[in-house]
């Protein structure tokens, strides 16, 4: 293999819109992430609307809800 061609691989600490954070490994030093399993539907139970970018908003406007 060719050496000195890869990036480098370094501790990452990922952060939750929802407060949650962890720390992982990845190219970047820090992500930012909208929706993580402490917080996203699927892993919780619970049902929450989530919206991205005003598509609920438009969504009730089209079908006056």
């Amino acid at each position: 293999m060719k050496q000195q061609i890869h990036p480098d691989y370094k501790k990452c600490i990922v952060t939750c819109a929802c407060g949650e954070s962890f720390e992982t490994a990845s190219l970047k030093e820090e992500l930012r992430v909208e929706i993580c399993s402490q917080c996203h539907p699927f892993f919780t139970g619970k049902q929450k609307m989530i919206d991205s970018g005003g598509r609920v908003d438009k969504f009730n406007k089209r079908y006056n809800k």
